[in-house]
């Protein structure tokens, strides 16, 4: 049994899997819903307000990453640097986020491959359950995932390579057909340009409130970026190349989805009734397919489905992987049994692989019983945490520069200095804070308070300070000094 995690992904892994993670079914399905409630210009601003949000987020933690490359990150930089409960609280529910967006993902696959077979066909009766094509399906991408993950770290980054540089490829062809059309070398464009911007409220629709419930929308889609941090530990040369990563990630990702959605706002209105049916499941709603449709390219909703399955695969095998090194990471900290330290000779942490599968199969099985308000709750659970996760690397990597500083640390020897401090972490901190307590303000504001949704939206928050208080109250842990802060490379 190996006793350290393997540093078999590389500087294109790295790279890839930062953009990969960032790019998927957020831009190809719900940034239609996004120009629908905003209008052009409100969606195209939340994208790029985010954007910036996301760059500071991205710096901050290429800083943690390449001062102290271990898998895992988030718990260990919050219990170094700001608290152990903290780190506690971060890792735990970071840990559940992803192993219910595996099962999310499974879900979803079923319902895109729903568009080529009727998933609801019965195949055979299993001791009171019924086995369709659907849940067929998804026990196959589980399966898949599983192995990419359970054989070694490389077989993971191999496959997340290929399946970003497929969705990295249809964005670039979708702007590509796009500008085509709003040029007139298309058909399908000849009433874009500015015109959709005019229609109806005119570029921004349902004003300010419309932007803070978008943003939430637009959040989700960056969501998967910080996954170049979970995998710090297993890089090759991290000091290297993570910061290389970093420098390179931010742009390009802001060049697809600005640029990306600039084209959708041109080319298609606001109130395109296929942007408003966001909830549906129906691959029809995506602007990629639209744009594609309306520059009468045969056979784009099929090739569209393709690719959402491709991200969708994508979103689950990464997913599976952040889970695991985080539930690794918990272990090794004493924060989680000692049985998921366990590394297997290729080291892979197959112990924690087998509980995480073992969680998000648990998760999806609620599908199966049409159980909406449990799935309801698990999702808005998951998305929560996700904001979570990112509020606790601003923390961490402010308190981190500080400690640095006040105990007289040479800055200019850290392998990776995030620009814009302190304003970076600081602005990311309330940007993501306005988001994730705003998310679903309107419930308050009704004659009547809407409870249900009010907890079914912020069951999230609760939850993680129960944990982290929780574990203060009975570990009896402190806040971390600055002076005491431990800055140690191992």
């Amino acid at each position: 049994m190996q006793k350290k995690l393997k540093r078999d992904l590389k500087a294109r892994h790295l790279t890839m899997i930062a953009i990969g993670g960032s790019i998927g079914t957020g831009l190809f399905v719900a940034s239609g819903a996004t120009i629908a409630k905003a209008g052009p210009a409100g969606a195209l601003l939340s994208y790029m307000i985010i954007g910036l949000m996301v760059y500071f987020l991205m710096t901050s933690l290429g800083e943690l990453a390449a001062f102290l490359p271990v898998s895992g990150t988030f718990a260990t930089y919050g219990s170094r640097y700001v608290d152990e409960a903290f780190g506690f609280a971060i890792g735990w529910n970071y840990w559940y986020n992803w192993a219910v967006t595996v099962a999310v993902d499974l879900v979803a696959a079923q319902l895109v491959i729903s568009y080529w077979l009727d998933t609801s066909t019965i195949l055979f009766h299993f001791y009171g359950f019924n086995i369709n094509v659907g849940f067929l399906c998804s026990f196959v991408f589980l399966a898949a995932i599983f192995l990419l993950n359970y054989i070694s770290v490389k077989g993971f980054g191999e496959a997340e390579f290929w399946f970003s540089l497929i969705k990295v490829v249809t964005v670039i062809l979708f702007i590509a057909v796009g500008t085509s059309m709003i040029f007139g070398i298309l058909s399908g464009g000849e009433r874009a340009v500015w015109h959709n911007w005019m229609i109806n409220e005119g570029p921004f629709v349902g004003g300010f409130s419309s932007m803070i419930g978008v943003a939430m929308i637009v959040g989700f889609s960056f969501q998967g970026t910080e996954l170049i941090g979970i995998a710090a530990g297993e890089s090759k040369d991290p000091e290297k190349n993570i910061p290389k990563s970093m420098k390179q990630v931010f742009w390009r990702i802001l060049l697809f989805y600005v640029l990306a959605i600039f084209v959708i706002s041109l080319i298609i209105p606001c109130d395109d009734p296929n942007l408003l049916r966001n909830e549906k499941s129906d691959i029809s709603i995506s602007p990629f397919t639209l744009v594609f449709q309306n520059a009468g390219l045969l056979s784009a909703a099929a090739i569209m489905n393709t690719v959402i399955l491709t991200s969708v695969l994508s979103a689950g095998n990464s997913g599976l992987y952040a889970s695991t090194r985080m539930l690794y990471a918990l272990a090794k900290e004493g924060k989680a049994p000692k049985i998921f330290t366990r590394l297997s000779t290729s080291g892979v942490p197959r112990m924690a692989l087998l509980a995480t599968t073992f969680i998000a199969m648990l998760c999806f099985l609620t599908s199966m019983f049409d159980n909406k308000d449990v799935y309801i709750w698990l999702l808005n659970l998951s998305g929560m945490t996700g904001f979570i996760a990112w509020l606790g690397i601003a923390i961490s990597q402010y308190r981190f520069r500080k400690g640095l500083m006040i105990q007289g640390y040479d800055l200019s020897t850290l392998p990776y200095k995030a620009s814009g401090f302190p304003f970076g972490p600081i602005f990311a901190f309330i940007l993501c804070l306005i988001i994730t307590l705003g998310q679903n303000y309107e419930a308050f504001l009704a004659d009547k308070i809407d409870w249900y949704g009010v907890i079914a939206t912020y069951i999230g928050l609760p939850l993680f300070f129960t944990i982290m208080f929780g574990y203060k109250l009975i570990k009896r842990t402190r806040f971390v000094r600055y002076k005491e802060m431990n800055f140690s490379r191992e």
